[in-house]
C-alpha cells in the first residue's frame, strides 16, 4: 500500500480491489465501533455500485457491530425502473449489506410517487439525526452519486434532487454490467445532492479498476471544479479515497 496526500484528500493505493476493499471495509469498521462507543446512534449513507463489491463484504463480515443502533440510507435512485427491477440501487444493498447485518433502521429511496415529495420526505428522515459517515465511489465522469457534471452544484441549495444522467454515466451502467445496453438505462434519478454529502464527518471512498483510471486522475490532479464534480473531495478533511493500481495508473506523482 502506498499512502498519498492532495491537499486535504488522503490517498491510499492498492496493488488491486480485493487488498482495496478489505483495508477501507476494515477501516470503515473501526470508525464505526469508536462512533457507537461515543453515541446512541451512527447515520450512514451507502453507495450502491459494482465498485462498492468487496468494501461491503468486509465490513458486514465485521464483528462487534451494532447494526441495532445504525440509521442506513443510500444516496441515489434511479427514476422510472419497476419496483422489483434487479438494477435498483435500493436491491443492490439489501443483498449486499442491509439483509445482511439488519441496521436498526433501513431508507430506501422510494421509486413511485411524486419526485419532490419523495425528496422531501427522504430528507426530512435523513435530518433527523446527524450524519456522521459516507461510503462512496466516483463515477467513470468524476460524478459523486448521480451529480454528474451538467448537474453538479458545490452550493446546490437543494439537499436531494432530480437529476437528468448524462450519457458518460449511462454509458457506465452498461460497462459495470447492471444494462445490457444505452436504451434500457433511465434516463433520469433521483440523487442526494453534493453539500449534503460531504456534511458528513467522515468519508470512505472507493475507486477500484482500470476504468475510473481518467476520473481518478482528473480527481487528484484538475482544478476543483464541477467539471469533475469528486475534485471537491480534496477539500474535505475527513475523506480517504482508496485506489488500485490500475485506476491509479495515470496518475504521477513523486
Amino acid at each position: 500500500m502506498t499512502t498519498l496526500r492532495y491537499e486535504q484528500l488522503n490517498v491510499e493505493v492498492f496493488p488491486d480491489r480485493a487488498s482495496l476493499g478489505a483495508r477501507a471495509g476494515e477501516q470503515a469498521a473501526s470508525w464505526l465501533r469508536q462512533r457507537l462507543s461515543q453515541q446512541p446512534q451512527v447515520t450512514i449513507i451507502f453507495a450502491a455500485a459494482p465498485s462498492q463489491n468487496e468494501f461491503l463484504t468486509t465490513l458486514a463480515a465485521a464483528s462487534d457491530i451494532d447494526w441495532a443502533r445504525v440509521r442506513a440510507f443510500h444516496m441515489d435512485e434511479y427514476l422510472g425502473l419497476p419496483a422489483a427491477a434487479e438494477q435498483r440501487f435500493a436491491r443492490y444493498l439489501q443483498s449486499h449489506l442491509f439483509d445482511l447485518v439488519k441496521p436498526g433502521e433501513v431508507h430506501l429511496i422510494p421509486t413511485e410517487g411524486d419526485a419532490d415529495e419523495i425528496c422531501q420526505g427522504y430528507i426530512a428522515a435523513l435530518n433527523a439525526q446527524p450524519l456522521d459517515m459516507v461510503c462512496l465511489g466516483i463515477g467513470e465522469n468524476g460524478h459523486l452519486a448521480f451529480n454528474d457534471p451538467p448537474v453538479a452544484d458545490f452550493r446546490d441549495p437543494q439537499a436531494m434532487k432530480v437529476v437528468e444522467l448524462d450519457e458518460a454515466c449511462r454509458q457506465q451502467q452498461v460497462n459495470d454490467g447492471c444494462f445490457a445496453a444505452m436504451d434500457a438505462v433511465p434516463t433520469h434519478a433521483l440523487t442526494l445532492t453534493i453539500p449534503t454529502l460531504l456534511s458528513a464527518e467522515r468519508l470512505f471512498c472507493m475507486v477500484p479498476g482500470a476504468t475510473k483510471r481518467q476520473a481518478v486522475r482528473a480527481t487528484l490532479l484538475e482544478p476543483v471544479s464541477t467539471a469533475c464534480p469528486a475534485t471537491i473531495l480534496r477539500q474535505h478533511p475527513g475523506c480517504t479515497l482508496y485506489t488500485d493500481a490500475a485506476a491509479f495508473a495515470g496518475v504521477k506523482h513523486d
